[in-house]
């Protein structure tokens, strides 16, 4: 049975379940630690069932390690003019995302991480998803180009792009969490790095 809600009311009604779940959640795993808080309390304390929590994190540890505007910077990558270097695509698709979100995003944002850094299991997968990301990136950057997403040269340049969000913004870092101004060192990285790919 489709919902009788319109498409964009529909929406906005499913990113504000998915946000009480995640704040719900990370406030749980603040208060009584992370491996005490169990799926069952979460979806209580969101006023969800459990089959809901799963159709929005297919497990526990998703709610912390889903990053939600990885896939918006995909699709701004991918809508970037043609003949756009891949540096300035990714520094572009960035910009089209993190300087639209509001304080509390911010705010949001660096809890995820400093909850995900506080947890050993979940600080190792965090770090596995780096791979992830050069291999989310690579396939953005190619798709462009009209190249397979495993091309070496989209492979190289989108390792070394996320090798420089990773030396200049860490995660856990000093600052306890990716927030605006990492990101005004990660643009000013980037560009240095496009500087050098123009010299090579």
């Amino acid at each position: 049975m489709t919902s009788s809600l319109p498409a964009g009311l529909r929406e906005r009604k499913k990113a504000k379940t998915r946000a009480a779940i995640r704040d719900h959640a990370m406030r749980l795993f603040e208060e009584q630690g992370y491996a005490a808080t169990t799926v069952d309390q979460i979806a209580e304390a969101a006023e969800v069932s459990q089959s809901t929590f799963f159709r929005y994190f297919p497990t526990k540890e998703d709610v912390i390690l889903t990053d939600d505007y990885d896939p918006l910077i995909v699709d701004a990558i991918k809508a970037q003019p043609p003949g756009t270097s891949p540096v300035r695509a990714l520094l572009e698709g960035m910009r089209s995302v993190f300087l639209q979100l509001s304080p509390e995003e911010w705010a949001s944002e660096r809890r995820r991480q400093r909850i995900y850094q506080t947890v050993p299991e979940l600080r190792a997968a965090a770090m596995n998803q780096t791979v992830l990301a050069v291999d989310m990136l690579a396939a953005a950057l190619a798709d462009r180009d009209g190249k397979p997403a495993d091309d070496l040269v989209y492979r190289v340049i989108a390792g070394a792009m996320v090798g420089v969000v990773l030396a200049v913004a860490p995660p856990g870092g000093a600052s306890g969490g990716f927030d605006a101004a990492d990101f005004e060192r990660v643009e000013d990285a980037l560009q240095m790095l496009e500087e050098q790919f123009r010299l090579r």
